[in-house]
């Protein structure tokens, strides 16, 4: 990929910056299969294993609605599903719905705060030199030199900050559109920040993930609303959003996608390469040779996905025309590079069907097992490629599913490759420290040892028959739950040997494999603007980087710049992200993480502090629309990153859930909860359980093993423990009061 330089003035001052991937992926990539999923071969389907293990879990039956055409709330057929059962498709790309009800956005009641003070919403303006002592304490002495040296020319060269006052120290999230008039048209061409291996681990910053705008570009920490992109927001409401999907790796397109197609970027310590002599990608490279030693060396070699498939059998093939931005990534392999045209590497991996003959076959009935689709440069979102023209393309490859007489078996899985330089406020969830092939020493010296990934959080929502109805999918995943998902998908069918070498065992261990899986009302979509030039060709082996769609063009041509002034000033620094958000509700799928406000109802009830002297937990009538504060609850994690297990504190007065099932401020007493996903639409369990230790310094470690209390539930309108398995309906909640 090449990198795009934009002039632009702001205050009559000249502005240039540098850009990867602003608002979305390097195009688009689809997957599509029919599933034939039995009862027997669903067994296990569900949570990773880091939760509860051994027979007799929970999540046995989580993904056994995939086996028919069933809506959530159904329980389990044990007849098993029709004899041709889903497709699923997946487009990685990139955008941010910080603003939605109802999702991990701005209104995050578990926001990090850092040493300083400052949550990460609040981004420091300029760059003191800091470096996170974790960090510092890894580099080596020329490094520390290093570091000095930029720290002293940040001092003498001038940064262009427009509106920056000198008594302004942060910027918070703020609406890219907020001027008004023509912005809300010229912003469709607007970019984002620097989305490279380098710009990402330093605007994560050792884990304090605090200098997205002083090192990276204020216009990283800008966002849009549902007034912008009102296609997207439509499409993932219609369904179900799943709001903690990372990018794969904290780096460019390439290796993203290269992670998405094999499970791997060949890191050192990984199953392919455990002894770090094998050759890895860590940012975009398409010419021939090593960029360093070992370092994203072209082409590739190791295996991937769509080999296991064919090895298995299985019918797949990827649809791309010739202007696909060069996203193919398997096109990067030496296997399909060399592959002859004859052979089925070539006409199923590396050809140009054309995204026509996907919408023919779609509304034929006629796709294969699992199809893989690449579009258009000039669809794919990329700066300065328009958001709306990415829109048209969405919509259109979702009309073509739900469209198709296979929709009632088909599940669709829209997503992004990596983050395009916008920045976010949830630091994401990795690997600890030496994990094999999670942890590397930084090839370029910039931050020592440090995690590949996952990076940050992409927006990700899956279209079905099953997923239908605003819901939020809450599980940590990343692209490599898509190829797990796959490999349940396809075992279930009754293929074997469909199982990634390459993937890291903690990826397999933390990261989801994805939900148990009438048609909404979307937005009407504008086709792009295009013209009739000679019929487009590759450029090469790769592709081709241009087509006829030329909205990008009018866009720049139009408007002098994409890029507004940034709204420094105190009344943003001393913004609540949280008013930013629209008020609302979604249903939750899948295991529960932190975030976000919940309600916990069941029977018509729910969990309830009435605020009285008594302070006993209760229950109270629901509202349809869920938003008595009383009714509302925060989970705080009690153990490591990827657990189930929380304290459960009330939104009303900050009480805690206590041990006696009274309400105390203090959080010595409070109440551990395992909070279990039952699947297929049933809803949640919530098991009280006794720790036999303490926890230390407040840092939610666990010295000592749980022990099975009992679970939650409702009796007769009260609140009472026993061992009956009870599904609560939770919803994630976002309001104002």
């Amino acid at each position: 990929m090449v990198r795009v330089h934009e002039e632009s003035r702001i205050d009559g001052r000249r502005q240039t910056a540098t850009y990867e991937r602003p608002h979305a992926a390097y195009g688009w990539l689809a997957v599509v299969l029919p599933l034939l999923l039995g009862d027997a071969g669903l067994k296990g389907i569900g949570l990773r294993s880091r939760c509860i293990r051994g027979p007799g879990s929970l999540f046995a039956d989580r993904a056994s609605m995939l086996n028919r055409g069933a809506t959530a709330t159904e329980p389990p057929s044990p007849e098993g599903c029709h004899p041709h059962c889903p497709h699923a498709l997946g487009l990685p790309d990139s955008l941010y719905f910080g603003t939605m009800a109802g999702v991990r956005g701005f209104a995050d009641p578990n926001v990090q705060i850092n040493p300083d003070g400052r949550t990460t919403f609040q981004q420091l303006v300029t760059d003191p030199g800091d470096i996170n002592p974790r960090r510092l304490q890894s580099l080596n002495l020329f490094e520390r030199l290093w570091q000095l040296v930029l720290f002293l020319l940040g001092l003498f060269i001038p940064k262009e900050r427009s509106l920056l006052n000198a008594d302004v120290t942060q910027l918070t999230p703020w609406h890219i559109n907020y001027l008004g008039g023509d912005w809300h048209k010229a912003t469709q061409c607007y970019g984002g920040g620097d989305n490279s291996w380098e710009a990402g681990h330093i605007s994560f910053n050792g884990g304090l993930s605090n200098k997205w705008v002083s090192t990276n570009t204020p216009y990283s920490w800008g966002f849009f609303n549902r007034a912008d992109v009102p296609i997207h927001f439509d499409i993932a409401e219609g369904w179900t959003i799943g709001d903690m999907y990372q990018e794969g790796i904290l780096a460019a397109t390439s290796p993203n996608r290269v992670l998405w197609m094999s499970g791997t970027v060949n890191s050192p310590g990984s199953p392919n390469n455990p002894d770090g002599n094998g050759n890895m990608i860590l940012d975009n490279q398409a010419s021939p040779g090593c960029k360093k030693p070992r370092v994203n060396c072209f082409p590739f070699t190791w295996k991937t996905i769509p080999e296991y498939w064919q090895e298995a059998g299985v019918d797949w093939q990827l649809y791309q025309d010739p202007d696909n931005f060069e996203d193919n990534s398997l096109a990067y392999f030496v296997q399909y590079q060399k592959a002859s045209k004859d052979s089925e590497l070539r006409k199923r991996g590396n050809s140009y069907l054309g995204l026509k003959r996907f919408y023919e076959d779609a509304a034929a009935g006629k796709l294969p097992e699992i199809s893989i689709i690449v579009g258009p440069a000039e669809l794919a979102e990329h700066m300065p490629y328009l958001p709306s023209d990415g829109a048209w393309l969405q919509k259109q490859v979702v009309d073509a599913v739900t469209h198709s007489p296979n929709y009632n078996e088909t599940a669709l899985i829209l997503s992004y490759d990596e983050v395009g330089g916008y920045g976010d406020h949830v630091v994401p969830f990795q690997a600890p420290k030496g994990t094999p092939g999670e942890w590397i020493e930084d090839p370029y010296g910039l931050v020592g040892e440090t995690a590949i990934g996952p990076g940050y959080r992409l927006p990700f929502y899956i279209i079905s028959p099953w997923t239908r109805g605003s819901q939020v999918f809450t599980e940590h995943a990343d692209h490599t739950s898509q190829i797990m998902f796959l490999e349940t998908w396809l075992e279930a069918k009754g293929y074997s040997g469909i199982r990634s070498k390459e993937m890291s065992p903690w990826r397999r261990a933390h990261m989801s494999n994805l939900p148990d899986l009438s048609l909404p009302n979307i937005t009407r979509a504008e086709t792009p603007l295009t013209w009739s030039p000679p019929k487009i060709r590759p450029d090469g082996p790769l592709g081709s980087n241009s087509d006829n769609y030329i909205g990008a063009a009018m866009c720049q041509a139009r408007y002098k710049t994409a890029h507004p002034p940034v709204p420094y000033g105190r009344e943003n620094a001393n913004a609540d992200p949280a008013r930013l958000v629209e008020e609302g509700f979604k249903q939750v799928r899948g295991s529960l993480t932190e975030g976000r406000y919940l309600t916990v109802e069941m029977g018509g009830f729910a969990l309830t502090n009435e605020g009285t002297e008594s302070s006993n937990l209760t229950i109270s009538k629901a509202t349809p629309k869920h938003e008595d504060i009383r009714q509302r609850w925060i989970l705080r994690l009690v153990g490591e990153q990827g657990g189930n297990t929380f304290n459960i504190r009330s939104a009303f007065d900050l009480s805690y859930i206590s041990t006696n099932q009274t309400l105390e401020r203090s959080r010595a007493n409070a109440q551990i909860y395992a909070i279990t996903d039952l699947g297929n639409g049933q809803g949640h369990v919530l098991t009280a359980r006794k720790l036999t230790g303490s926890i230390e310094n407040g840092k939610s470690e666990l010295r000592k093993e749980f022990v099975e209390r009992q679970i939650l539930g409702v009796r007769d309108g009260v609140v009472e423990f026993g061992h009956k398995i009870m599904g609560w309906k939770i919803f994630s909640v976002t309001y104002h009061s």
